[in-house]
């Protein structure tokens, strides 16, 4: 890889919205869902399903340093998600919904705890952040038909309910970070 591509692993409950929102930024070479977080090996979706392993939804990001900084990911990572409900986002309720930063170096966890603490002082969110920050053990991809499921489904209820009205959201609110 070059030095300037990098990579870090996040969950902010449902990984089809995480990444289906994060893949609207320029820089974003590769979002990849998977499971980390957890104790079993090689999880399967319908395992991790049962909140039995451990694992978290989570997606990992593959970024261009020299056109989306670290600290900007964790800021919008912060800001698209509710990183103050524990274990669920929304309706979907679980460990496995868990909001979760998982470092894969020193610098990327001082660097998740910087932007963490400084998105709690701003006062963004009335609640405090609960958002678990542990360093990165093992990334397990999820099956293939999870890549790219909000751009392959759009049909789909969930897709259409719950989706598309957070990367409507997302295009408002972080313009000058888009794709063009």
């Amino acid at each position: 890889m070059h030095e300037n591509i990098e990579t870090v692993v996040v969950g902010g409950g449902c990984f089809w919205c995480v990444e289906a929102m994060l893949s609207q930024f320029k820089g974003i070479i590769e979002i990849l869902p998977g499971y980390s977080g957890g104790q079993t090996e090689n999880p399967t979706y319908k395992q991790v399903y049962t909140d039995q392993t451990g694992h978290a939804e989570v997606v990992k990001i593959t970024f261009d340093k020299n056109l989306i900084k670290l600290e900007d990911i964790f800021r919008i990572f912060f800001l698209t998600h509710n990183p103050t409900t524990l274990n669920a986002q929304g309706a979907d309720v679980g460990t496995r919904y868990r909001s979760i930063i998982l470092p894969a170096n020193d610098d990327q966890e001082q660097t998740a705890i910087s932007i963490r603490n400084e998105i709690e002082q701003s006062g963004v969110w009335e609640k405090p952040i609960v958002t678990e920050i542990t360093k990165l053990e093992k990334f397990y991809p999820a099956e293939i038909e999870h890549k790219n499921y909000f751009e392959l489904h759009p049909e789909v209820a969930y897709c259409q309910a719950v989706i598309a009205p957070k990367v409507l959201k997302v295009r408002k609110e972080f313009t000058d970070y888009l794709k063009k």
